[in-house]
């Protein structure tokens, strides 16, 4: 029988999932994080680094998300940092935009386990 916290924090998990890559990431922030493209240039702004500062604030966004819907802030920095390397190698065209989604649903599942397994 599956745990109903899990499928609760599971829930939690996919809802903050869409809410970070589909609400709260505006079409400048999907340009400007990726390495590639050239952000628009602002006095004494340094635009071939701007991804940098995009992407890990993209990230840190779904890592809170995680975190907030484990309790557990490892979680949320695991997810941080996992996070930031899918939405890395996609900006590469290591692969698209579906495979790049699969990788981060992909992900829910786990942090859901760790979270049963040490909660």
């Amino acid at each position: 029988m599956i745990d109903v916290g899990f499928v609760e924090v599971l829930f939690w998990l996919l809802v903050g999932h869409a809410v970070g890559d589909f609400a709260l990431q505006t079409e400048w922030m999907v340009r400007s994080k990726n390495p590639t493209r050239r952000a628009p240039r602002s006095a004494g702004e340094h635009r071939e680094w701007v991804w940098v500062h995009v992407l890990s604030a993209h990230a840190l966004i779904h890592g809170g998300a995680v975190a907030a819907a484990t309790g557990m802030v490892g979680l949320g920095v695991a997810e941080a940092i996992v996070h930031w390397l899918i939405d890395y190698g996609k900006s590469r065209r290591l692969y698209g935009f579906h495979f790049d989604q699969c990788l981060h649903l992909a992900c829910k599942p786990v942090w859901a386990g760790l979270w049963l397994i040490l909660a």
